[in-house]
């Protein structure tokens, strides 16, 4: 190993210094080497470059540091990965010696120590600075690129790899502005200066440039000075009128939209540059050029969710706040957007309105807001009244939809207040969605279930789906249960639950429908406890008719389901115990059904919903007695034969937790009747002799290659830790891993949920560092609460 470092050492030496060129012009074995090289360097100097340090080796460390420079300009990849990796640990690794300091008074923010580390390395980390600005990768929120024909065009894949390789740059790049924030700006005000004068022009050149500046707007404090990143930005705004091809002013204001959509903490202090920065944004909204219109909508969400109470207050100098102004010109600000950017605009609006607090000035900014799209509506609405058959028309079905999902985002923003428009809208909005279900079960009997892939049926169910949306958005974010239970819910349940019921054809059922009796119920929590009965005759028996006879069909309608049962079982519980006998086996067996399941998420579920079930159950005596005789060992069977099936192993937590609790229940007597159906008037202290005795039997039929004291051990055990749960857990897993001895079975994914854990663990770690390091994240990746 000694004697081929020695070897790579010489070949580096003899290598020419524009190692990038010789990359290029090189043949295989040339650049195989090089990459090599660098793996080399990489490696060596991030497992032993602290004792290369501590020799004082110097001119050798900073020779090799050198080299590691010439090889990151290579124009390739995968090489530029492998010194990533090193920068980006080099840089985090001297942040970390001295952490951020806020400043103090006119010192500079950034002062190396003398003797520090930093000194030593710093000219390196300039040359590691200018590579990162020149190299910054394509950030995900830009969406207008070149294409490999050199064409500006809109990009609609996800590029993953960019994505990752700009996220592990952004990190190097304000890990290396921490250590020295007049450097950062210093190489970029040089490298816009040559954009600016046109020595270094070109639509690369001015990307990187705009990538870098916008990656490290969080390592920028409020106190520092920002004279130049304004002058930046209004240079980039001179650019635009300057080069006048369509392609050029493409580009630049695609990384305009990106710098400023990363700068929220400096537009709220500077609220005329941020009037100039909207108002430039409404100007692209009406760019022609394919993704610049989509940047714009983009760029002014984040703007508006970060500044909104900017725009609903009395600036200076200005005659009134800046909404009203919006609000006036609305029509033709969007007149050129296509209808999913003019819901994603409604939605920007509606977050700044919810930052009014006056409640009589809200509700006048909302119902201006909406007053364009209600506008629209309450003209179908009126037709429609006159000849409802304007409702099958093909563009007035297409216009309600999109008026819903303006309606649909306008609610997410605003939330609660959103009930003044929706109350105007809400019972027209009901029977069109009955006239929608009509028109839809009338296509189907005429012509067929063939006919739900048409366009003007799939337009009608769009109506209906967003309806539903709508109403459980505004549920979910409602601060009045009275009003919801009162005013809402009896027109909505007698216009959908029928509906639903009723549908003969079940492809053609909303699965929206359960997930909106399921955000009810959530929300309503035991108010609702007297309408469920209501909302079960309707639902249950024909969606279970759906999804009870294979596990693929109707994965929508499965997951609602079980999601529904799972709220009525955890808020409406007593509404469970009322329902006949018949019915409740039912709902018994489709929680078994649900825990059988080979989709994980449908799994998980029924396993929860169990589990609650049995805690509610045990707190109704009279109920409790009669279900434990009739299902306590059926339970116990079934809950056996997920254990120990190895597709489900990723549930062995809860079925642990689910196991102890019911040998629990009979250890401390809390089953006070016989649960051996033979023998029904034995004393209830026996059922522990039971139970185990049933369970020793399951497991001697399931497995009779185990000996009798492998079980008698493995059912001894469960009694006796049915008080701790992880050491219950781990004695199961033990039998498991006895069964797999035996069948030859790879037993590793016995420990899959702990490896889940260490990952999340992983996850939260790295991101509560992330969190401690101004910068890191994305400015709109930080909660509003941790905003300034």
């Amino acid at each position: 190993m000694f004697s081929q470092t020695i070897t790579n050492w010489k070949r580096c030496c003899q290598l020419d210094t524009n190692i990038r060129e010789a990359y290029a012009n090189g043949q295989d074995a040339e650049q195989q080497f090089i990459q090599n090289l660098a793996l080399f360097l990489c490696t060596f100097l991030k497992e032993r470059g602290s004792l290369v340090e501590r020799r004082q080796l110097s001119d050798a460390l900073l020779k090799a540091l050198q080299y590691l420079i010439l090889i990151s300009e290579v124009d390739d990849t995968e090489i530029f990965k492998i010194c990533l990796e090193y920068w980006n640990a080099l840089a985090s690794d001297l942040y970390r010696e001295s952490p951020f300091l806020p400043p103090t008074g006119s010192s500079p923010l950034y002062l190396p120590r003398p003797t520090s580390r930093r000194q030593f390395y710093q000219p390196i980390l300039t040359k590691v600075r200018a590579l990162m600005i020149s190299r910054m990768a394509k950030p995900e929120e830009v969406l207008v690129v070149e294409n490999e024909q050199g064409e500006v065009v809109r990009e609609f894949m996800r590029d993953t790899d960019s994505i990752n390789m700009y996220k592990n740059m952004r990190e190097t790049l304000v890990y290396l502005t921490h250590l020295d924030y007049a450097d950062t700006e210093r190489i970029m005000t040089e490298k816009l200066g040559n954009q600016v004068n046109g020595s270094e022009w070109s639509w690369r050149n001015l990307n990187t440039l705009c990538w870098a500046v916008g990656s490290i707007s969080g390592a920028m404090q409020k106190k520092m000075k920002s004279d130049s990143w304004l002058l930046l930005s209004k240079i980039s705004w001179v650019s635009v009128s300057k080069r006048e091809a369509k392609d050029n002013k493409a580009i630049i204001a695609s990384n305009i939209m990106y710098i400023v959509g990363q700068y929220p903490r400096f537009l709220r202090i500077h609220w005329r540059f941020l009037k100039t920065v909207i108002n430039k944004l409404f100007e692209f909204m009406h760019e022609t050029h394919d993704g610049v219109q989509d940047m714009a909508c983009d760029t002014f969400i984040k703007i508006a969710q970060k500044c909104r109470r900017q725009f609903v207050q009395m600036q200076v100098g200005e005659a009134m706040p800046f909404i009203e102004e919006i609000l006036s010109s609305i029509n033709s600000i969007i007149c050129d957007l296509q209808p999913q950017q003019v819901h994603t605009f409604y939605e920007a609006v509606g977050y700044m309105i919810s930052a009014q607090t006056d409640q009589v000035v809200q509700e006048h900014l909302i119902e201006k807001y909406m007053m364009l799209p209600n506008q629209v509506w309450d003209e179908i609405i009126n037709q429609a009244s006159r000849n409802v058959d304007i409702l099958k028309d093909s563009d007035v079905v297409k216009q309600l939809a999109n008026i819903l999902k303006t309606n649909v985002r306008a609610c997410k923003a605003l939330g609660h207040p959103f009930v003044t428009q929706l109350g105007r809208i809400y019972l027209d909005m009901l029977n069109v969605y009955k006239v929608m279900s009509e028109n839809i079960s009338a296509a189907i009997a005429l012509n067929g279930e063939g006919v739900t892939k048409q366009p003007l049926i799939k337009s009608m169910r769009v109506v209906k789906k967003e309806t539903l949306k709508l109403i459980s958005g505004w549920v979910s974010r409602s601060e009045d249960h009275t009003l919801v239970l009162d005013n809402f819910i009896p027109p909505l349940l007698e216009a959908v639950l029928l509906d639903y019921q009723r549908t003969g054809v079940p492809s053609a059922r909303e699965p929206e429908v359960l997930s909106t009796m399921a955000t009810i119920v959530n929300k309503l929590e035991s108010h609702i406890t007297l309408q469920v009965p209501q909302i079960f005759d309707a639902v249950f028996e024909c969606t279970l008719s759906m999804i009870n006879k294979d596990f693929e069909e109707f994965p929508e309608h499965r997951t609602n389901f079980f999601l529904l049962l799972q709220a009525v079982n955890t808020h409406c519980f007593t509404a469970l115990l009322n329902i006949p006998p018949a019915q409740f086996k039912l709902v018994l067996d489709s929680i078994i059904w649900a825990f059988k399941h080979t989709m994980r998420n449908v799994a998980d579920t029924g396993l929860q919903i169990l589990y609650q079930l049995l805690q509610n159950i045990s707190t109704h005596e009279r109920a409790a007695s009669s279900f434990y005789q009739t299902y306590y060992t059926d339970i116990l069977q079934h809950i056996f034969s997920v254990v120990t099936d190895s597709s489900h192993t990723a549930g062995l937590t809860m079925h642990a937790s689910i196991l102890a609790y019911m040998f629990t229940l009979v250890e401390q007597n809390r089953i006070t009747i016989s649960l051996d159906q033979a023998n029904p008037t034995a004393p209830s202290t026996n059922n522990v002799t039971y139970v185990q005795g049933f369970v020793a039997n399951l497991l001697k039929a399931a497995f009779p290659h185990l000996t009798e004291n492998q079980i008698k051990i493995t059912v001894q055990g469960m009694n006796d830790l049915n008080q701790d749960v992880p050491a219950f857990k781990e004695h199961l897993r033990d039998f498991l891993v006895q069964i797999r001895e035996v069948t030859g079975d790879d037993d590793s994914d016995l420990y899959l949920e702990e490896r889940e854990a260490a990952l999340r663990q992983a996850q939260e770690e790295k991101r509560r560092v992330q969190m401690n390091v101004p910068g890191i994240l994305n400015p709109h990746e930080i909660p509003e609460e941790m905003q300034d």
